[in-house]
């Protein structure tokens, strides 16, 4: 399905699963959705499973959004007791369309709780309420956090069912025109990928990237992720510049966007860090995932970063805002930058990179490496430090559910 074809069946007023591989255009297609919504006046609800999603649509966490907070399960007790805080009943009640992004990482009982609320403060006899819903995601993508295993995949719940999702599965690859590496992906995501794949991924063992004397690296833990980029910065010997975050409205949801966001809230640069810029912006030349190098200051304080093709931008504040009808309720101010080092697999989903050095040798679920490979738009851009068997296996059971929600796209219901 192409992306215009999608833009009109979620126009429609249909409830959605919007779908496609890594690159195929998934957010950007919403952040589409969300922009004629808005000039339609409609009442829009833009969450995600996670805090770093949330960040690329401008929205917050449906944790948050939902009042359900870190609950998988809550009482009709508990949940006439969560909407009798602020104005979380008259937000529920007042909207019109729920798009949840990364719908991989919720779990089966929060999807039916997120369900349970909004019948509670509006029609409880219609799916989520009447609300329209619109889930975003690949499943082949990293799972809901789970350290007790106790988690159903959110396409078994019930009320996944009940909403009578009209799949649009998204074809068209945007990030990748390497057709040998759009292979091997391929072939990862049906687990047919074998000895030859891994002896094509293994050409990239300790590579050097045209262009990058530092890609990024991609980590599967935090702690190797941090170890590696204070390194580095404290290695420069050159003044150090700090960028402190700021952020205006109530506290829970400017905390809620500060955890959310890739920036930091203490930035801390030197000439000749690297950087990654963690939004978009066309006019100057970058985009989320773009990296580049700290060559200089200007007289306001702000780096100068040289991009790959060698272009000179200036990365200035950029806000970050949670919105309600139209209305910014909250928002952070900081620079579209973060040290680009290092960075784990899980905070990678959703970017597109340039290059990237990549660590897999300590892969511990189905599904990371392909997160980590698909963010690099080709082979040449991928320098591997290690590999291991399970990095190029994904879960059985989504690819014959991936099977049917082709087929599903395709026959039109």
């Amino acid at each position: 399905m192409t992306q215009s074809q999608a833009l009109k069946i979620l126009l429609s007023g249909q409830n959605v699963f919007l779908t496609g591989s890594a690159g195929t255009g998934k957010t950007f297609l919403l952040n589409k959705f969300i922009t004629k919504l808005k000039k339609q006046k409609k009442n829009v609800a833009i969450t995600a499973s996670t805090g770093i999603a949330a960040t690329h649509l401008g929205g917050r966490t449906v944790h948050s959004w939902s009042g359900m907070g870190i609950e998988r399960a809550m009482t009709d007790k508990m949940i006439i007791k969560s909407l009798r805080r602020g104005d979380l009943r008259e937000k529920i009640r007042s909207t019109e369309i729920l798009i949840i992004d990364e719908i991989s990482m919720i779990d089966s009982a929060r999807f039916n709780l997120i369900d349970r609320i909004c019948k509670a403060v509006k029609d409880p006899f219609q799916p989520f309420g009447g609300i329209q819903i619109v889930v975003s995601g690949d499943f082949f993508q990293l799972p809901p956090v789970d350290p007790e295993n106790l988690s159903e995949p959110v396409f078994d719940s019930y009320s996944w069912h009940d909403a009578g999702m009209r799949v649009c599965y998204l074809k068209q690859q945007f990030r990748q025109d390497d057709s040998e590496f759009v292979k091997i992906l391929n072939k990862i995501r049906r687990n047919k990928a074998g000895q030859a794949e891994l002896d094509l991924l293994k050409t990239r063992l300790y590579q050097p990237v045209d262009k990058f004397d530092k890609p990024t690296k991609l980590y599967t833990h935090n702690c190797d992720v941090d170890i590696v980029n204070n390194l580095e910065l404290s290695a420069i010997e050159a003044e150090e510049f700090r960028y402190d975050m700021t952020g205006k409205g109530p506290e829970d949801l400017v905390n809620s966007l500060k955890k959310g966001c890739l920036a930091p809230e203490i930035l801390k640069l030197k000439i000749d860090a690297m950087v990654m810029f963690i939004r978009n912006n066309f006019d100057s030349g970058y985009v989320n995932g773009t990296l580049g190098r700290v060559i200089d200051f200007d007289e306001k304080g702000f780096p100068l970063i040289k991009l790959p093709n060698d272009k000179v931008v200036v990365a200035t504040p950029t806000i970050w805002v949670i919105e309600n009808n139209d209305e910014i309720i909250a928002h952070i101010n900081q620079l579209p930058l973060r040290l680009a080092w290092a960075i784990t697999v899980h905070k990678s989903q959703g970017m597109s990179l340039d290059a990237a050095e990549i660590d897999l040798s300590k892969s511990f679920e189905r599904g990371m490496g392909y997160v980590a490979l698909s963010r690099v738009r080709t082979l040449s851009g991928i320098r591997l430090l290690g590999i291991n068997n399970l990095s190029v296996r994904v879960d059985d059971r989504i690819i014959e559910k991936d099977k049917e929600f082709l087929k599903l796209s395709k026959s039109g219901k």
